[in-house]
């Protein structure tokens, strides 16, 4: 019964993970930029702006610009996390690939890492005045659920330890349409109750700047609004002649 409702649970939290942000991105590659509104100085080129979104995406360089400590937590976190995950891919893959068998030590202090930086950007939220005033209880509750994940673990790492062969063969069941029985440990299971569960809020939450940022007109516009009319779709339509 555990094994079927743990694999009930994630199937549902990937339909909705995966549903819920193919929508949003189809939401906002469709929503019209009436304005020209790049955030100067802005590039002039579509290479240049690849180029900006890059460094914001790799480097956050707009908040690094804007406050140095709040980037140093920023950047800690999403840094580990992305090491973090890659270095989960073991679960889902036989054989494991090289890079990820190279990512492995690196994943454990990344976890650490992680954390120190959640735990930095959810104190800002209490120290700094005009952060303070605008947090709203969820997004207390979204940092607390995160970490909570970073926590749990980290704690079936060095605390109370799991069947790491029996947890992976699990997931590849669950890969393959073939569940394998799940270990009952109440670590593991506290851990897999929070990731199902960030799964299955993400696409309707403030994380969702993640993929929203390549979609911001402030980032993604190339300025030339003297070289070049920005005119959109909705737009284009209504500025044309009958006839036309």
């Amino acid at each position: 019964m555990l094994t079927t409702a743990y694999a009930l649970l994630f199937y549902f939290a990937t339909i909705v993970l995966v549903a819920g942000l193919a929508w949003r991105i189809y939401e906002y590659a469709t929503v019209p930029a009436p304005l020209k509104i790049p955030t100067t100085p802005a590039p002039t080129t579509r290479r240049g702006v690849i180029f900006r979104m890059g460094r914001e995406v790799v480097l956050f360089e707009s908040l690094f610009k804007s406050n140095k400590w709040i980037w140093l937590f920023g950047w800690l976190f999403h840094v580990a996390l992305a090491v973090v995950v890659l270095r989960h891919l073991r679960y889902f893959i036989e054989p494991v690939w090289s890079w990820v068998v190279f990512v492995q030590p690196f994943g454990v202090y990344a976890g650490f890492a992680m954390v120190v930086g959640l735990l930095g950007l959810w104190a800002r939220r209490f120290l700094v005045p005009r952060v303070r005033y605008i947090s709203a209880p969820s997004d207390h509750l979204m940092l607390a659920l995160i970490v909570a994940i970073g926590l749990s673990g980290l704690a079936m790492k060095f605390v109370a330890r799991t069947d790491i062969v029996a947890v992976k063969a699990f997931f590849l069941g669950l890969v393959r349409f073939d569940p394998q029985p799940l270990p009952a440990d109440p670590a593991l299971l506290v851990h897999l109750t929070l990731v199902a569960l960030l799964m299955i809020i993400f696409p309707f939450s403030k994380l969702l700047h993640a993929p929203g940022v390549f979609f911001s007109p402030s980032r993604n516009q190339v300025d030339n609004p003297r070289e070049r009319r920005h005119l959109a779709a909705w737009a284009a339509r209504m500025d044309r002649q009958p006839g036309e």
